[in-house]
């Protein structure tokens, strides 16, 4: 009889597919989802795995959601319906959660 290996987790950022702990398959999709995470992390909305901290840094909130509207502005045209409508509805909460921050910031 075949032993069966017990499912242990997979690493961080890594998914299961046919029982093997891989990377996730890279789409615009995940790539602007990873844009959006890190966003949250800087604008404190997500705590840091390692300390549980919530920690606000407006500047690298910042750079991520003009990053963000940098690709918007170069794949404009050159995507489908769902990763416009994604892009556009990340971008416009980031922005909003980024003048609420900054705002109780001064």
């Amino acid at each position: 009889m075949e032993k069966k290996e017990e499912c242990k987790p997979c690493p961080e950022g890594q998914v299961r597919r046919d029982g093997q702990c891989v990377m996730p398959e890279v789409t615009f999709t995940a790539f602007v989802m990873s844009l959006n995470t890190s966003a949250l992390f800087h604008l404190g909305e997500i705590s840091d795995p390692a300390t549980g901290e919530k920690n606000l840094d407006l500047v690298l909130a910042k750079h991520t959601i003009d990053t963000l509207k940098l690709i918007e502005d170069k794949t404009k045209g050159n995507l489908n319906g769902e990763e416009q409508d994604i892009l556009k509805h990340i971008l416009y909460d980031l922005k909003m959660r980024y003048v609420a921050k900054a705002d109780k910031k001064k």
